[in-house]
This record gives structure tokens, sequence and C-alpha cells, in this order.
């Protein structure tokens, strides 16, 4: 028999880019934070030939960090097997730490490589990683504490007559207020389509659970972070005594395996959300895929609807995505190739390789920060 030929590209180069983005309207706030501006790190990692692209939604240090220490750390390894650089981007930032900035550079650079492998392999994204459905189901998100009633009402409204059937609006602000408001809200979707809240941890463990019950009536299905995302008693406290129909959610903070873990097991959540922009990318998401699938737990991506459109079409429990104002917006302003919802869902195109993302660079150029 004759010798068993081996493949292997190597990196030839991994760069990166941050772009701070201001928002479209001035001082946005959720429950718990204001900004006025979101810094978009790029990655491209060249190999082969090709170019793949990641991001994530961070800051200059987490540009600093992929540009000084893993460029490389990485460069010369091979790009068809992502698991080993992911690993050994994970084991370089023991002193650093892991979560946070580190967690967040390892997500950008290996969605990059993801991107990368499906162009070599003339492949969508999806399609490498095998697809378990067509489309993924998308929420509107936004709904800011920054935003007049008449602005929220408009933006949820908008929503839903394209045919998003389910948004999210932020509370936490103002106890009182969030209940008109959500009334507001819900006068303005009409009754046919689902309505989230978002506290961002705004909320005490049995103010939460009053505020749950005034959401019921209006038809509130989903509870998100209505306590502190770190105070897993909380959350399980509400979530057991939050009135039939209402899920918790929480896990948008998830950095690392064993966080998702502790959630789960602990009972804190009915739905896990989990974001590939921080959770360690791609390959961190599929960890949490699989985590959710032996505990039949379901799984909500977080924000990013670009980034997670193709790996939320292959995971096996993901419910949703979050088709996030803020993020939705700057996708639009500075790639090629965005997905738009499309009755109610993303639709990979499968027609382009990779995600199928192209970074419009001369649009981005007066954003560049680093």
């Amino acid at each position: 028999m004759g010798a068993t030929q081996s493949y292997s590209v190597p990196l030839d180069d991994l760069t990166v880019r941050a772009y701070r983005v201001p928002t479209d309207t001035p001082n946005e706030s959720d429950g718990t934070f204001v900004w006025n501006g979101t810094t978009l790190v790029v990655v491209h990692a060249a190999a082969g030939g090709a170019t793949g692209l990641g991001y994530t939604y961070a800051n200059v240090a987490t540009a600093t960090l992929i540009r000084d220490s893993f460029a490389s750390l990485v460069r010369g390894m091979d790009v068809l097997s992502i698991g080993r650089i992911w690993r050994t981007l994970v084991e370089s930032v023991r002193n650093v730490g892991r979560t946070g900035i580190a967690s967040m550079a390892i997500s950008a650079v290996d969605t990059a490589l993801w991107d990368l492998k499906a162009r070599l392999l003339s492949l969508p994204l999806v399609s490498l990683l095998g697809a378990t459905r067509e489309s993924a189901p998308v929420y509107g998100s936004g709904g800011f504490t920054s935003y007049t009633v008449r602005q929220l009402c408009d933006q949820l409204a908008g929503w839903v007559e394209s045919g998003i059937p389910r948004v999210k609006m932020k509370i936490g602000r103002d106890a009182r207020a969030d209940v008109e408001r959500v009334a507001a809200a819900r006068a303005a979707i009409g009754d046919g389509a689902e309505l989230f809240v978002d506290a961002n941890g705004a909320y005490e463990r049995k103010q939460a659970l009053a505020q749950a019950e005034r959401f019921a009536e209006q038809r509130v299905t989903w509870f998100e972070e209505p306590v502190y995302h770190r105070d897993l008693r909380g959350l399980r406290f509400v979530r057991e005594h939050a009135p039939p129909g209402m899920e918790i959610s929480v896990g948008e903070y998830g950095y690392a395996p064993d966080t998702f873990a502790s959630i789960v097991r602990s009972g804190a959540t009915d739905v896990l959300q989990a974001d590939a922009s921080r959770c360690e990318g791609i390959t961190g998401l599929i960890v949490v895929d699989g985590f959710c699938d032996a505990t039949a737990t379901p799984l909500s991506t977080h924000c990013a609807p670009s980034l997670h459109a193709h790996v939320a079409c292959a995971a096996k429990r993901v419910r949703h995505v979050e088709y996030f104002h803020d993020h939705a917006r700057i996708e639009q302003m500075l790639f090629d190739g965005v997905l738009t919802p499309r009755d109610g869902a993303l639709h990979p195109d499968l027609g382009r390789h990779g995600l199928g993302l192209e970074l419009k660079q001369a649009d981005a150029l007066k954003y560049e920060v680093a």
C-alpha cells in the first residue's frame, strides 16, 4: 500500500485593525450602562492564497493582544487544524487570564480561521460545519432605555412590520417607568408578536420577581438578566417563581466553557445565551452547543448577527439569533455580504464562501483607531 499523504496549510499572516463607530443616537443606555460608540476589532488570516475574516466587539486592548502576542505565536501553524490553534491560544493567556479581553481576542482569531478554512475549501461556513437547518430565526433587539417612548415603539413596531415576529427592549433604569414602557411597547407591536425584556442585571431579586408579575400582564415571554448575571442563586430564584410562560435567560457574559456549565447546572436559566465574539469564537460556540445538547438546554446567540448566522444554522440547540440594532447597523455599514432578515430569519448565502463577508476598507478607514 502507498504512503498516506498528509495536507497542511501554514498560516502566512495574521493582521488586526480596530474601528470605533459612534452610536446613531447620543448616549445610548440599558439598565446598567451608557455608551456612545462601539469598537469593532477585525482580524484577517491569510494562508494558501486565501484570506479569512473574523471580528469581535471589544476594545483596542483586544487588538493589541492579537497584534503583539497572538500573531507571531500562530504564524506558520496549520490553518486546517483549528482546534490545535485554539488550544494554543487558550494556553498562551494563562498568566493574563482567560476571560474578558483574552477570550474576545481568541474569538476574533478563531472566527477568522474558520472563515479561512471554508474559503480554502470553497464552501460556505454552514456547509463546512454541517447544516442542521436552512435559516436561523431572529429577534429584533434594541429599545434602549435612552429612547423616548415614541422611539421605542417605532423601532419595535418597525421590526414586526418587516416580518420579525419577536422583539426585545431594554429596561432597568426606573422600575415604574419600565412597566409603562412595556405596556406601550405591547400596544405598538400588537397581540401577535412576542415581547422580550432585558434588565442587564439592574434589579434586586424580589424586585425582579415583582416586575415579572407586572410584565406578564403584557404577555412578556422572555426576561433576560433580571438580576446580576453572576448571581446564579438569584437567577434561579426568579426562574422558579416567575409567572408561567416567562423564560429567564442569561449567558452573554460567558467567556469560557466552565461558565456556561455553571449556569446550567445551577438551574439559573431556561434559555442559555452565548456570543461567539466573546466565548472563544466558532470553536467555543460549538463547545457550548454540545453542552446544551447534552443537557437539553435551548441556546440563543447574543448580538453580532452576521457572525452568528452560519454557526446558528449548524448548531443543534440554537433557537434564535439576536438581531441587535447597534451591531446590525455597523455590519451593514462596514461589510459587504451582510445578511438581512427575510421572513423573520437569516438565510446564509450558499453562493458565498466562508461567512460571505468582506470588509469595506475605504468605508472603515475613517473609523480606524488602531
